[in-house]
């Protein structure tokens, strides 16, 4: 019984030293704007290799973000792909201001089949004749940035009226790029980086930067972000990150 004892006891010696030893860096989780998916996963990779830190990303719309973190959903760090969503959580105090910042910015592209030729936005009867029967794929107009923006340019353009009828919405930009690349849409609005990052589609024009709202990117902690979230944050709009959103395509940066 003895011998027992004292076996016990080594065991509760040896587990209160596990737990008295290095902890475990909790995991920092993400909510960012989907257009930044594939430089986002590159950056962070990079500081999770430097850090041990883990982070969960979750892409989607900033629409779909911001009402997600408004309703409670345990994000550290919310990117968005416009302003007008972070300003929406920070009237509710869902983000911590003083942290907000503006990461990158981006073009605004129409594009087309891989190898298709290019459209003239000069020209109203361009997008529509390159439709045919088809439709032009756009994240939400109303709701999701890169809809909001693509309907600002073609409104500034006078290319609106003629496609407004003929629009095939989706829940974020990359949906929108998948329907072109997949061949169920003709032509798409998406973002220069989404374009450079499906081999699918080529660009086929160019929104003119003074037709919509300046594309920026900003970022914030919420409340509940913790020390390595912050850190991360920091990196984010840092030197070495900067250079790895310009390796993908995207303008500005620190």
């Amino acid at each position: 019984m003895l011998w027992l004892m004292r076996r016990c006891r080594g065991a509760l010696i040896v587990c209160l030293l596990g737990l008295s030893g290095p902890a475990v860096a909790d995991a920092v989780t993400v909510f960012a704007a989907a257009s930044l998916k594939t430089a986002l996963d590159d950056a962070v990779a990079r500081w999770s290799a430097q850090t041990g830190t883990d982070v969960r990303l979750s892409f989607a719309g900033s629409s779909v973000l911001a009402r997600q973190i408004a309703q409670g959903a345990p994000a550290d760090l919310f990117i968005s792909a416009n302003r007008g969503w972070m300003r929406y959580l920070a009237e509710q105090g869902a983000i911590d201001l003083p942290t907000q910042r503006d990461l990158v910015g981006n073009t605004l592209v129409l594009v087309g089949p891989a190898g298709a030729p290019p459209v003239d936005l000069s020209d109203p009867g361009a997008i529509p004749a390159r439709l045919g029967d088809g439709r032009l794929a756009m994240a939400l107009v109303s709701a999701v940035p890169a809809g909001i923006y693509g309907k600002a340019a073609l409104e500034h353009l006078n290319l609106w009226d003629p496609v407004a009828h003929r629009l095939a919405e989706t829940d974020n930009v990359r949906a929108a790029l998948a329907l072109v690349a997949l061949g169920a849409a003709p032509l798409g609005v998406v973002y220069a980086t989404d374009a450079a990052a499906e081999p699918r589609v080529s660009v086929a024009a160019v929104f003119p930067d003074d037709s919509h709202p300046p594309i920026t990117y900003p970022a914030a902690a919420t409340p509940r972000a913790g020390a390595q979230a912050r850190t991360l944050l920091d990196y984010l709009g840092g030197a070495e990150a900067a250079a790895i959103f310009t390796r993908h395509g995207f303008r500005g940066g620190a």
